[in-house]
This record gives C-alpha cells, sequence and structure tokens, in this order.
C-alpha cells in the first residue's frame, strides 16, 4: 500500500479525491459521495483523512445534505485542525442552515486560520529551475555590479 492508501480492491486517495471532483464538476455528486465513502473504508493518514472528508463536504453540500455535510467538514477538521477551507465551508454551511452566530464564528477562524498558516506554493519542477535560474542571474549580476564599484572608487580615488 502506498502512503496515500492504494489498494487492490479501489483507487488511491489520490485517485479518488481527483474522480470525486470531476464527478462533482459533472454534478454526479452520489457517485462522487459514493466514491468518497468508499476509500474512507481504507486506512490513510490524518491529512489524507482531512482531505478525503473535505471533499465529501463539499460533495454533500451541493448535494443540499447540509448535516452530512457539516459531519464531513468537522471531520475534516479533527483530522487536520489548521484546514482553513474546512472551516470556512463549515461556517457556509452553518449560514445555509440559519445557525448565523455559529457561522460567523467559524468564518472568523478560517480567516484567522489563513492569516497565521498561508498555504504554500507548490511549484513545478520547471518553475523550480526557472526561480533558482533567476535568482543565479541575479545573484551574480549583483556581483559583477559590486566589483565594478569597488573598481571605480578605487580608480577615482587615486
Amino acid at each position: 500500500m502506498s502512503a496515500m492508501g492504494a489498494r487492490a480492491d479501489g483507487p488511491s486517495a489520490e485517485e479518488a479525491l481527483e474522480r470525486a471532483e470531476q464527478l462533482r464538476r459533472q454534478k454526479r455528486l452520489d457517485e462522487g459521495i459514493a466514491l468518497l465513502l468508499d476509500a474512507l473504508r481504507r486506512p490513510h493518514d490524518k491529512p489524507t483523512l482531512a482531505q478525503l472528508y473535505y471533499r465529501l463536504g463539499n460533495l454533500y453540500y451541493d448535494a443540499g445534505k447540509l448535516e452530512q455535510a457539516e459531519y464531513a467538514y468537522r471531520q475534516a477538521i479533527t483530522h487536520d485542525p489548521l484546514h482553513v477551507n474546512a472551516h470556512h465551508n463549515l461556517g457556509v454551511v452553518y449560514r445555509r442552515m440559519g445557525r448565523i452566530a455559529e457561522s460567523v464564528q467559524m468564518r472568523k477562524k478560517a480567516h484567522a486560520l489563513a492569516r497565521r498558516h498561508p498555504e504554500r506554493v507548490k511549484l513545478s519542477p520547471e518553475d523550480v529551475e526557472r526561480l533558482r535560474r533567476f535568482a543565479r542571474n541575479w545573484l551574480l549580476g549583483t556581483l559583477i555590479l559590486l566589483v565594478l564599484a569597488i573598481l571605480l572608487i578605487g580608480v577615482l580615488t587615486r
């Protein structure tokens, strides 16, 4: 079994998440829900469980199943207390359920988490190489200008 929970009897968690999102965009919500419920029957690490529950909450919300969406988002937060989007979406669910005070509280918490724990930018290997090349060129250019400035000062002070 891989770190993402791949098994012979079903797709890996990563594959299930990707497929469930495709099904969500196609409005095939019940299929996406069934896929993620099946994926949740297998063991996963906490971050993966948080993502599975988060996506499940999105599907339940889109299907109008607010109580199930609430449960799924709460589970996502249990497995990853810093999951900003799960906090935010739980606030949206509360608002739609008419639980305004809880909605405001959850959305404030999501904003506070977003400020304290900004998301890390994920770069492709090509972007990483481009940034490294830029940094090297910038550093080399700065070094050359510094050497030229020192030489110019030396010539002018003679």
